[in-house]
C-alpha cells in the first residue's frame, strides 16, 4: 500500500465500500471497480481480504474498522496471545522494539501507563497509530525510525519493561534461532538490561530451548504459548536480577475455546518416562505447546497415562481423561506395522479414508497416503511410530475428544 492509497483509503467514501463489500471475493471486487481512479480499488481489495483473516486472528478487534496490510497481519501475534503475554507483564513504561501492526502494543496499553510503539516502516506506523485512535487508544506514542537508535538515546532505566519480536526472516529463509534475528537480542542483551530491568522476547516457535540460557545469561524464565492446538510463541523472560547460574523456568500455556491450560515446571526427571507393555483404550496426544516445552511426561505423571516408546509424546490409558490439554483418540486396532496386515484392516472396516500421523516412523505421510490408496478423514485416524522395543507399530483410531 503506497502513502497516496492509504489517504485515499481513510476517506469515508472508500471505507464505506469496505463495509459494504467486505463479504465480497476481493478480486471479484477489483475487477468489477477496475479503472476508477478516484478509488483505491488495489487498497480496498487488500481490506476485504485482510478482514476474513482478522476475524479469526483478531476476534474482539476486527469488530472496528481498523487498517491492515497483508504482511503485517500475517506476522501479527494473534488476539488470545497477545492478551496472554501482555498480562505477564505491567508497570509504568514499556517500549514495544518491533512495532508491526501494533497488536502486542494495543494490549500492552491495559497494563502500562504509558507504551511507546517502534517501527522503522513508515507507512505501517501510519496505519497503527490511525488503529490506536479509532479504538480510542490514548497512551500509545509511535515513534518511526532505528529502535537501536532510539533506545540507546534515552536514559539508563527509562523503561519498566522492553518488548521486542525479532524478524526472523533471513536471505529469504527461515531461521528459529536468537542470533541470526534481527535485532540480536543476544549481542543486544546488556544494552536492554541498562535500559529496563526486565525484556520480554517473542521468539520463534521452533526455537531450540535448552541452549537459550546460555545465550541469554539474564533469562529467568520460558513460556512455551499454544492456542487452538497451535504452538504460535516462544517467549523469553529476561530480569536485570537473574543470575544466569540455573536453569531458568519452563512453563506451557495451551489457550483454546474452553480456557486455558497452565503446566509448570516441578523438577521431576523428564527422563522418566514409564512405557506402557501395550496400548491402553486411548491415545493422547499431548498439545504442541507441551511437547515444545518436554512436559510430557508431567502429563503422564498427573494423569496416570504411560508412554507408547522413550522416544514420543504419544500416551496411552485404559480411561479417557475430561479435560486433557491436547488430543484423545479411542484405539480401535494396534499391531506391529506389516503392510498386509494394515491392508487386511483396513479392508474388514471398510476404511478407505483416514487421517495419517506420525513420529519416529519412516515413511512420510504422503508415501503412506499413497502405498494404502487412502484419502483424508477428520473421523480415522491412523498413527505411524514405534513400539516400546523400538520395532514399527502402527494404531487405527477414532476420535474421542
Amino acid at each position: 500500500m503506497t502513502a497516496e492509497e492509504f489517504c485515499q483509503l481513510l476517506t469515508p467514501e472508500s471505507m464505506a465500500l469496505v463495509e459494504r463489500h467486505c463479504g465480497d471475493d476481493p478480486a471479484a471486487f477489483a475487477l468489477s471497480f477496475h479503472g476508477r481512479r478516484d478509488l483505491p480499488v488495489r487498497a480496498i481489495a487488500e481490506q476485504i481480504a485482510c478482514r476474513r483473516k482478522a476475524a479469526r486472528k483478531l476476534p474482539s478487534l476486527s469488530q472496528h474498522p481498523l487498517i491492515y496490510t497483508t504482511l503485517s497481519l500475517e506476522q501479527a501475534s494473534g488476539e488470545k496471545a497477545a492478551r496472554y503475554k501482555a498480562g505477564l507483564m505491567g508497570g509504568d513504561r514499556v517500549i514495544d522494539l518491533s512495532g508491526g501492526l501494533g497488536i502486542d502494543a494495543i494490549f500492552l496499553a491495559s497494563r502500562f501507563r504509558e507504551v511507546m510503539y517502534c517501527e522503522r516502516d513508515a507507512m505501517l506506523a501510519a496505519i497503527a497509530e490511525t488503529n490506536f485512535r479509532t479504538l480510542g487508544i490514548t497512551n500509545i506514542s509511535v515513534v518511526t525510525g532505528d529502535s537501536l537508535s532510539l533506545l540507546q538515546s534515552v536514559a539508563d532505566d527509562g523503561f519498566d519493561w522492553i518488548y521486542v519480536d525479532p524478524a526472523r526472516r533471513e536471505h529469504s529463509g527461515r531461521s528459529a534461532g536468537l542470533r541470526s534475528a534481527s535485532p540480536d537480542v543476544t549481542q543486544l542483551h546488556d544494552l536492554l538490561l541498562r535500559k529496563a530491568r526486565k525484556f520480554c522476547v517473542k521468539a520463534s516457535p521452533a526455537i531450540e530451548i535448552s541452549a537459550l540460557g546460555r545465550e541469554l545469561r539474564s533469562l529467568v524464565s520460558v513460556t512455551v504459548l499454544s492456542v487452538d492446538r497451535e504452538c504460535k510463541e516462544v517467549l523469553l523472560f529476561c530480569d536485570r536480577e537473574g543470575s544466569g547460574v540455573r536453569l531458568p523456568s519452563v512453563r506451557s500455556v495451551c489457550l483454546g475455546l474452553s480456557g486455558e491450560f497452565v503446566l509448570n515446571e516441578t523438577g521431576e526427571d523428564s527422563s522418566v518416562r514409564p512405557v506402557a507393555v501395550d496400548p491402553g483404550r486411548y491415545l493422547f496426544e499431548p498439545d504442541p505447546a507441551i511437547i515444545k516445552a518436554r512436559q510430557s511426561h508431567l502429563l503422564a505423571l498427573h494423569y496416570d497415562l504411560q508412554f507408547l516408546n522413550s522416544s514420543v509424546d504419544y500416551l496411552t490409558g485404559s480411561v479417557p481423561v475430561e479435560g486433557f490439554p491436547g488430543r484423545v483418540f479411542s484405539i480401535i486396532g494396534s499391531f506391529a506395522y506389516k503392510p498386509a496386515a494394515l491392508k487386511a484392516l483396513l479392508n474388514k472396516r471398510g476404511i478407505t479414508a483416514a487421517s495419517i500421523q506420525r513420529r519416529d516412523f519412516p515413511l512420510s505421510p504422503d508415501v503412506i497416503r499413497k502405498k494404502f490408496r487412502l484419502k483424508e478423514s477428520d473421523h480415522t485416524f491412523l498413527f505411524f511410530t514405534r513400539d516400546r522395543s523400538g520395532n514399527l507399530f502402527c494404531l487405527c483410531c477414532e476420535r474421542y475428544a
